[in-house]
């Protein structure tokens, strides 16, 4: 019996890890393609070899020296662009769903079954309407109006996880501080915030990642090439046959990997912290 259960569970271990093997091999040979081929000579992405046989940087010199390809201010915007969408997001997410969690008023019910409804529908049937409502505001071509649509449309996204979390802490604490005196502001400020700092690191992370990826809003609204985030500028640079480089291409994304990785690597901790907290609902 024994050996039976020891053999299954051999078998069984054997078979997750070719499995995860597998997955592994699928995730990061497109990734290892992309960081060699910014180093590969010459402007196509096709190469008999996975290894280039000759080495250069030149495809990242190019990226900042081109006078047409304006990657250093699309690099810019796009930071600007996902560092106030995470900022603004954070705390719009906190506060609003901070006193759906917490305080009890007419019509909360139906806000947050409104809230649930409207985050089942996919972000990209409202663009015409966001559209037509930044062009009355004067808006289209600007970066006001990217953070705007992201930091509100980051509390469908995010704002049931933060709930979820919120309801997680006992009452009591919010008890214990009125008794001592603490108003609302300072009990949210001084016990829910230090309480709650793994999920809003998660849902910062995400929206920061969101919109620095984000290209089918951004290519809608800015029209510019000055404006342009940094998916439009690659998508543009790629795009006409005739113009294609994909080399200097795959050095621009390995360039644009290179905070969302640092931000995972240093905050890796906190993160999944998050993603275990927010999945419980209270």
């Amino acid at each position: 019996m024994k050996a039976g259960q020891s053999r299954s569970r051999f078998i069984r271990l054997t078979f997750s890890y070719a499995v995860l093997t597998v997955i592994a091999i699928c995730c990061l040979y497109p990734a290892l393609w992309v960081l060699l081929s910014s180093f590969r000579p010459g402007t196509s992405l096709y190469s008999d070899s996975f290894i280039p046989k000759t080495f250069t940087l030149s495809h990242y010199t190019e990226l900042f020296h081109s006078k047409v390809f304006l990657y250093g201010r699309w690099y810019l915007n796009t930071l600007k662009i996902a560092f106030l969408s995470m900022i603004f997001s954070t705390i719009l997410s906190t506060m609003s769903m901070y006193a759906l969690s917490r305080f009890r008023f007419k019509g909360r019910k139906t806000l947050l079954t409104t809230l649930l409804v409207l985050g089942m529908f996919p972000g990209f049937m409202s663009l015409v309407p966001v559209y037509i409502f930044l062009l009355q505001l004067n808006l289209l071509d600007t970066h006001a109006a990217i953070i705007i649509v992201y930091s509100a449309g980051s509390v469908l996204m995010n704002g049931f996880v933060i709930k979820g979390f919120f309801d997680t802490i006992p009452r009591s604490l919010d008890e214990s501080a009125r008794i001592d005196g603490a108003n609302h502001l300072q009990i949210f400020y001084r016990i829910m915030l230090p309480l709650a700092r793994p999920i809003l690191i998660y849902v910062a992370l995400t929206t920061f990642a969101g919109a620095w990826v984000d290209f089918i809003f951004a290519r809608l609204v800015l029209r510019s090439k000055e404006n342009w985030t940094l998916a439009v500028g690659m998508w543009d640079l790629v795009s006409s046959y005739q113009n294609s480089n994909f080399t200097m291409f795959a050095a621009g994304a390995v360039l644009i990997a290179v905070p969302i990785t640092l931000l995972f690597v240093f905050l890796q901790k906190f993160l999944v912290q998050g993603l275990t907290a927010g999945a419980s609902k209270g």
